[in-house]
């Protein structure tokens, strides 16, 4: 069974080379690593280009900034393993988790699993910052209402973690480019009546002085998108 990984990248130059290490080094699974540099303004190319090659089965490289929705669908598009996992270009997330994300998918309980950042039996580190704390909060009041209106019990909805069969996946048309992917793609999987399993993973927060990118305006796309996808049944 081969595992796609794909991870969209945008200026990440201080982490890109160790994630991918991190990921390489998950020596369980038969995987192919896909990354999509989103037209990054750093050294990220560069560093992908000339330390990372070893690291990587496949780059893209937009031509332009188009977001984390649309790296992602580049990458589905290009990914060709049985199981597709998003994972985020920083160091937020334990690629050591890949084995428990799958095996629900493996086993046949479902074809969908998120990894939470709530759920007990994981190793959690969360900065004490304002920022964070009101990220923590929006995320809850988020999850809260998409479960609402995708009649799922989820804990984490936002969560980079998100893991599919890959017919699943490729079956369903996604058009959100920025963060807003993730909210457009827990509704029409909802819509096919999944019901999406939820396992503990490692979390190690990061603020905006390190380089998080996800701000306040981002998390009202989301709820413009979550509403959207439900109540209006966008396609």
């Amino acid at each position: 069974m081969l595992i796609s990984i794909i991870i969209p990248v945008y200026n990440e130059e201080d982490y890109i080379k160790e994630l991918l290490t991190r990921v390489d080094n998950v020596k369980e699974i038969k995987k192919e690593i896909i990354v999509i540099n989103d037209k990054s303004t750093d050294n990220t190319r560069e560093i992908l280009e000339k330390e990372c090659k070893p690291l990587y089965s496949k780059l893209i490289n937009n031509e332009k900034n188009m977001g984390k929705g649309f790296a992602c669908r580049e990458g589905i598009k290009a990914s060709t393993g049985n199981i597709i996992i998003i994972q985020d270009a920083d160091l937020e997330y334990n690629p050591e988790n890949y084995i428990k994300l799958i095996e629900p998918i493996k086993s046949g309980l479902s074809k969908v699993v998120y990894g939470s950042r709530v759920l007990p039996g994981a190793e959690r580190t969360r900065p004490k910052t304002l920022d964070f704390k009101i990220r923590y909060v929006a995320n809850l009041f988020l999850t809260f209402l998409s479960n609402i209106l995708n009649k799922q019990s989820l804990s984490d909805c936002h969560t980079c973690y998100k893991v599919f069969s890959a017919d699943i996946l490729k079956s369903i048309d996604l058009y959100e480019n920025g963060f807003t992917f993730c909210p457009e793609i827990t509704a029409k999987i909802s819509r096919l009546g999944i019901k999406i399993i939820e396992v503990p993973i490692d979390y190690y927060g990061r603020t905006h002085d390190q380089g998080k990118k996800i701000v306040f305006f981002d998390g009202i796309k989301a709820i413009y998108s979550i509403l959207k996808y439900n109540l209006f049944k966008k396609t």
